[in-house]
């Protein structure tokens, strides 16, 4: 009797995990307009740009490379959020959306947030690896927003 309880739980929890996998939100990469992203608009080092793309461009751009596990629910209702949370605050793509003062907030904002170890995620850290920054890095970053001149 207990283990037919037990098949029974499975084949529910089974069935459960493949109709969840039918609720599927947009992963979308909006098409990019190079002439608006940042390293069109605003003067950044080679290096530090790279440090950019590396550590932000998945959930800070309309470039975002979605990983095999972004197909998977309820994994891929996280990744979804939060990429689209992540582009809804600062979008590397789309720098011309921004006014001059909200540009230069949101430059200090990426060194702050850097600095204190709160950006790129540790959830995303956890799994890419080459995102996490070096101390090195950080301040590279926080140099050019310093003195970046917008």
């Amino acid at each position: 009797m207990r283990r037919r309880f037990v098949k029974l739980v499975g084949l529910v929890v089974l069935g459960i995990v493949l109709l969840i996998q039918l609720i599927r939100p947009a992963r979308t990469n909006p098409p990019v307009d190079r002439s608006r992203s940042l390293t069109a608009l605003v003067a950044v080092p080679s290096e530090t740009a790279r440090i950019l793309n590396r550590a932000c461009r998945d959930c800070h751009t309309n470039e975002t490379r979605w990983p095999w596990y972004s197909n998977v629910a309820p994994v891929s209702w996280f990744v979804i959020e939060h990429v689209n949370h992540g582009r809804s605050h600062l979008n590397f793509s789309d720098w011309a959306q921004y006014t001059p003062s909200d540009a230069t907030k949101l430059i200090d904002k990426t060194c702050e947030l850097t600095r204190k170890g709160d950006m790129p995620m540790g959830s995303y850290t956890w799994i890419h690896t080459d995102a996490r920054l070096a101390p090195a890095e950080v301040e590279m970053v926080c140099a050019w927003a310093d003195g970046h001149g917008n």
